[in-house]
């Protein structure tokens, strides 16, 4: 597989990666150690050496697969986790550099390592970040062997514009798809400029980006595409990319329309991420090993033409722009 370099943290690691909010469980099924390992290990056996967690997944037992996944494989393979969504509730006061430290001596034991590639505060409020102690806190701890470096995850455009203020920030994760391409107009030229890494995340819109769900379509009651549609429980962009599921059903619609009936639209939607040459991963996640494979074969994919990449603009542009930008995504 192709690899990418992640920013200036020098890592090159492949453009498709894993990864695993699913393998937590938190998609409206139990965790499955079982399915876990399953998953992470097709993962890595296919080639893959990046894998996003965090310790909110699963209650750490996300963390924990991996872990035992980085601690039975030889090959080299670059962890990143997060810290900050535990605390409760999830405001700017809560963020202190004792917890914070805490946090990372956690993720570090759930996973059995002695330092972390790469921790991310995990979509602090947005006034956090107008706080240098929190992230000056990761010069301490990069000191003292916990971690190499560090990085953050961002609900909005303007949120990564201000963590790139950071020199410390190495990389920005942020959600990235067809149906929102604001960070491409805003923010990629400058993460470019100061050598950033881009994460990107829900990169299938939660599944909509797949071409599988239809109107009739149901998901679990524990299951974020059900409780979660109107911001109900976190940020409302997590979830259909903060898009009305039908308004979004109807886009993904003319999408589909745009290539061969019997086109892989997943692994399409994904080969349209990794045109953008700022990105240096993104991270589809996965229920089951197959799923692995198949968001894999957007690797093999040639590079979508011009014209289809204008056509998946101007459709995003008539029918999703001015919703978002209500949001300011």
């Amino acid at each position: 597989m192709k690899k990418r370099f992640l920013g200036k943290t020098g890592f090159e690691i492949t453009g498709m990666a894993l990864g695993t909010w699913q393998v937590g469980g938190k998609w409206g099924e139990d965790f499955s150690h079982r399915n876990a390992d399953a998953i992470l290990n097709t993962a890595v056996d296919q080639g893959i050496n990046f894998i996003d967690t965090a310790d909110v997944y699963g209650n750490g037992e996300s963390e924990k697969a991996v872990g035992r996944l980085v601690n039975s494989r030889n090959e080299r393979i670059y962890v990143a986790t997060k810290c900050g969504r535990k605390l409760s509730p999830h405001v700017d006061s809560a963020y202190q550099p004792k917890v914070l430290r805490q946090f990372v001596e956690d993720s570090l034991k759930n996973m059995g390592l002695e330092t972390l590639d790469l921790i991310q505060l995990h979509c602090p409020p947005t006034e956090t970040y107008n706080r240098p102690e929190i992230f000056g806190l990761f010069d301490d701890l990069k000191k003292e062997g916990k971690i190499l470096n560090l990085g953050v995850s961002v609900e909005k455009v303007e949120e990564a514009l201000r963590a790139v203020e950071y020199d410390n920030v190495t990389t920005v994760q942020i959600i990235f798809n067809m149906l929102r391409q604001r960070p491409a107009e805003k923010f990629f030229s400058e993460a470019a400029k100061k050598n950033v890494g881009i994460i990107v995340r829900v990169p299938l819109a939660s599944g909509l980006l797949t071409g599988k769900y239809s109107a009739s379509t149901t998901f679990g009651a524990d299951d974020h595409r059900t409780f979660n549609r109107n911001g109900e429980a976190f940020d409302k962009g997590e979830t259909f990319s903060g898009i009305d599921y039908m308004k979004g059903l109807d886009v993904v619609g003319k999408i589909k329309a745009l290539f061969p009936k019997d086109a892989n639209l997943a692994a399409i939607a994904l080969k349209w991420i990794l045109m953008f040459p700022e990105v240096s991963c993104v991270i589809p996640g996965a229920s089951r090993p197959e799923q692995v494979l198949s968001n894999l074969q957007a690797a093999e994919l040639p590079d979508l033409s011009p014209g289809h990449m204008d056509q998946v603009r101007q459709i995003y542009e008539q029918d999703i722009w001015p919703d978002l930008m209500k949001e300011k995504w």
